[in-house]
């Protein structure tokens, strides 16, 4: 008997470690309001709204008294949620949303109600830890039932042996055991109770039930278990939307959350009669809630959007700051200040103002036209211009909403296809050259393609494009956003019948010189040559558009002019005579100035430029003379540093027959020739200086001359 005991004890406690175990403590809902639904959580996509009306006490209501009504997806994988409904007198209603959205929905919640002034609670993040550890019994860290027990100390309770004993609990102890190992470390739990007949000491395994005797305790423990049990779908968390309003009225609500991405599959009939463009948005919904009669509008934009955490709760870390006990004032000095330096432009930049803010121009609200299906002979092409209906379209701020035209179901989980646009467009079938790819080597083919103009009267978004050509298929393309009447190129292939090749050619030569202030500037001309080669070994005449990549920092001079460009590429449009090879050449300049100091030049330098044959005769010529002065000037400057080199020689065998003298004595023999030299030294030095101031103007007139000449040079 005692072990059935012992197996009840431990399934009820692995029962609720299951409970608290599955869930994360410290991020969960409250729920702790037994008249409240938890049985079908609904879908953050689509939450299901629960409603509690009435004059005070309120009464649940159908989950459809505020159904969806309009749902906007968006291109960047948001959509907006609008609900509508009518209620009558105050409300509650509970709005479940999944976790990973509760920032979104309270970053973006709207609430209408013309009657009342709603509030919005909601639990935090750690309610559930903290409501279990706030009860008298603490289940927030389930250990077993010995530790539950232990942790009531003085709790008074009843126990069932099954003799009734009753008593207060002391506490919970391990004692080894005499039998063999129960447990891991060979230890039983007992319970100590004091009561009217002394302490007892009773083992965990001979207890088949007990009860507390303090009623606060059962009602928390029954309040615990609920919240558990109330809290397994940790994923889920509620919104309660308060609305003390009186009387029948329409309430919405409307908010944003993460949704999939809508995208669009175009087909283009490229037949030569007629081009037809027919677009599909593809929408999905992934939540667990049926859409049903909602009108369903998409976006096509790039709004800015990111996730900030308000759902958790967030506490600042405040500074400790000092008594605020009055002191000696500091000392301080201030700056000297002036006027607003812009002030002066307050008054032009007012008059600017009106034109940098005017409004753009108004998209064409013009619904893209229906093909007439009768218009082009059915045997030349795929798609046959069903007039399907397709959605209006509208500017929305500054983002282009597509409008179903009729209301919109679709079953949880599930996906579809929506008709979006169908219209004519022009079109016009050429082949597109790729330079970028012809310059990696080899032959290379061009591209099938139609360059578009977008002629629905609204903006495209982006997505890919099945071609159809001759009534079947033709290959897949790709563009991006497409704004209304601007030209686009699609390629869906290759044509194999026309093949072309590359070869570069890279030189380089002296534009112009100038010399102005001593200062030659010298304009070098980089030619970059380009010859395109096609092959067209067809029957028929080509239309083909080169791409050719920009060189930068370059001017285009063959030919003259480009058809379009884009930031790096030109566009230029040729024809391909049938079973021809034609050539076609493409010449970029570049401009590269070099700017030379000529009194910094070196002599070497100098005449290498007299030699250039590139460079002019006159400059050259001019240059050459200043060649001249500079020679001059040169040697003058050498004949000054000899002279120089020549006086610090002298001076310092001078010193070495002075310290010979001292050393000898002014009265010796030695001493006295010594002398002799020391003067005649003297005199060498005198004859020297004269020279040396001679030489030294005669440079300096040689550097003026040069410096005078080279400054006044303008050629």
């Amino acid at each position: 008997m005692h072990q059935s005991i012992r197996f009840s004890l431990i399934c009820w406690g692995v029962f609720l470690g299951f409970l608290l175990n599955s869930q994360s403590l410290s991020a969960q809902a409250v729920y702790d309001q037994p008249e409240r639904d938890f049985d079908d959580p609904g879908t953050a996509s689509q939450p299901r709204f629960l409603v509690s009306a009435g004059s005070e006490e309120a009464a649940m209501v159908s989950p459809n008294t505020l159904p969806l009504r309009r749902l906007t997806l968006f291109s960047s994988g948001l959509g907006f949620f609008e609900h509508h409904g009518q209620i009558t007198g105050a409300a509650v209603i509970t709005l479940p949303f999944k976790a990973v959205e509760v920032n979104d929905v309270l970053k973006s919640l709207v609430i209408g109600d013309p009657a009342s002034s709603p509030a919005v609670v909601y639990p935090s993040e750690q309610t559930l830890s903290r409501t279990l550890k706030s009860l008298s019994i603490d289940l927030s860290q389930y250990s077993g039932i010995a530790a539950i027990l232990d942790s009531l100390k003085g709790t008074e309770i009843q126990v069932h042996t099954p003799v009734s004993i009753q008593g207060r609990i002391l506490g919970v102890e391990y004692r080894s055991s005499g039998a063999a190992q129960t447990r891991s470390r060979g230890e039983e739990p007992y319970l100590s109770l004091y009561t009217g007949q002394g302490i007892r000491v009773i083992s965990l395994e001979e207890i088949s039930s007990f009860a507390f005797q303090d009623p606060r305790i059962q009602t928390d423990l029954n309040r615990a278990l609920d919240l558990i049990m109330n809290s397994r779908n940790v994923d889920t968390r509620n919104l309660q939307i308060q609305l003390p309003g009186e009387g029948s009225r329409e309430v919405s609500l409307s908010y944003v959350i993460p949704a999939p991405v809508w995208k669009v599959s175009y087909r283009l009939d490229v037949s030569p009669d007629m081009a037809l463009l027919q677009g599909w948005a593809i929408v999905d919904n992934d939540s667990d809630t049926d859409w049903n009669n909602l009108t369903l509008a998409l976006v096509s934009s790039r709004p800015v959007s990111f996730i900030q955490n308000l759902y958790p709760p967030y506490h600042l870390t405040r500074p400790v700051l000092p008594l605020a006990i009055p002191g000696i004032a500091q000392a301080k000095t201030y700056d000297s200040g002036w006027g607003d330096p812009r002030a002066g432009y307050a008054e032009e930049e007012r008059a600017e103002a009106p034109a940098l803010l005017a409004s753009p121009q108004p998209l064409r609200r013009e619904k893209a036209r229906i093909l007439d299906a009768d218009a082009v002979p059915e045997s030349n092409r795929a798609l046959t211009g069903a007039a399907l209906e397709t959605p209006e379209g509208q500017v929305r701020g500054e983002q282009f909403e597509f409008t179903l035209p009729k209301p919109v179901s679709l079953a949880r989980q599930q996906s579809t296809m929506l008709p979006l646009v169908e219209a004519p467009v022009e079109a016009v079938k050429t082949l597109v050259f790729s330079g970028v790819k012809a310059l990696q080597g080899g032959p290379v083919h061009p591209s099938l393609s139609a360059e578009l103009t977008n002629t629905t009267g609204i903006p495209l978004p982006p997505g890919p494009i099945t071609v159809y050509d001759g009534g079947t298929y033709g290959g897949d393309g790709l563009f991006e956003f497409f704004p209304e009447q601007e030209k686009r190129l699609i390629s869906y292939g290759d044509e194999l019948a026309v093949t072309g090749y590359v070869s570069q050619r890279y030189s380089r030569g002296i534009s112009t010189v100038t010399v102005q202030q001593g200062i030659m500037r010298i304009t070098r001309k980089l030619i970059y040559e380009t010859q395109y080669t096609w092959k067209n070994a067809s029957g028929t005449a080509k239309r083909l558009i080169l791409e050719h990549p920009i060189t930068r920092d370059t001017i285009l001079t063959e030919p003259a002019s480009f058809d379009t460009r884009t930031d790096t590429l030109y566009r230029f449009v040729q024809t391909l005579p049938p079973a021809e090879e034609v050539s076609s050449t493409v010449t970029e300049e570049q401009a590269l100035v070099e700017q030379i100091t000529l009194t910094q030049l070196s002599l070497p330098s100098f005449i290498s430029y007299t030699r250039n044959e590139a460079i002019p005769e006159p400059v050259r010529s001019a240059l050459q003379q200043g060649i001249e002065l500079k020679q001059a000037a040169d040697a003058a400057r050498q004949v000054l540093a000899n002279l120089n080199t020549q006086r610090e020689r002298l001076i310092a065998e001078q010193d070495r027959i002075r310290r010979n003298l001292e050393a000898a004595g002014n009265e010796t023999q030695q001493g006295q020739e010594y002398l002799k030299r020391l003067l005649a030294q003297d005199e060498a030095i005198d004859r020297l200086y004269s020279r040396l101031e001679e030489a030294e103007k005669t440079a300096q007139d040689a550097q003026t001359a040069y410096d005078t000449y080279i400054g006044s040079l303008n050629l």
